[in-house]
């Protein structure tokens, strides 16, 4: 009789998690995640995110966030050059440093990327103003 739990379309979280546990029940020492259950695993990640399904499933969140950004974009026709319509920072303090990376295209002058290491939010919302011609 097929499992209905193979599937990767509208499993629940308990099925996945029961289907992690009969794997690892019964796996080699040190193997590798099989596909399916990867697969199985992006699902549940899409629809309940991703630290909540890590932890559920006992995943590495940082290799399951990577599986599933990979998976939208093989997935999603357009959806690694979608350009980005309005972006949010949000923080609770303005002084907190972090490194980030700018990425501007228009016709007149091509692709412009620029890295920022150690900056604030409000250094690069400046920086954001300037480059878009706003004060």
């Amino acid at each position: 009789m097929a499992d209905p739990a193979k599937g990767t379309r509208g499993v629940s979280a308990d099925e996945v998690r029961e289907r992690f546990v009969r794997w690892r029940r019964t796996r080699a020492k040190k193997a590798r995640i099989p596909e399916d259950l990867w697969e199985a695993a992006v699902e549940v990640a899409r629809r309940d995110g991703v630290n909540r399904t890590a932890k559920a499933l006992h995943l590495d969140g940082g290799k399951l966030m990577r599986r599933l950004v990979a998976a939208g974009e093989a997935g999603e026709p357009g959806g690694k050059d979608a350009p980005a319509a309005f972006i949010e920072f949000v923080s609770s303090t303005s002084d907190i440093r972090m490194e980030c990376v700018l990425e501007a295209e228009s016709a007149e002058a091509g692709t412009v990327r620029i890295q920022l290491k150690a900056v604030t939010l409000r250094e690069v919302a400046e920086l954001g103003r300037a480059l878009l011609g706003r004060s």
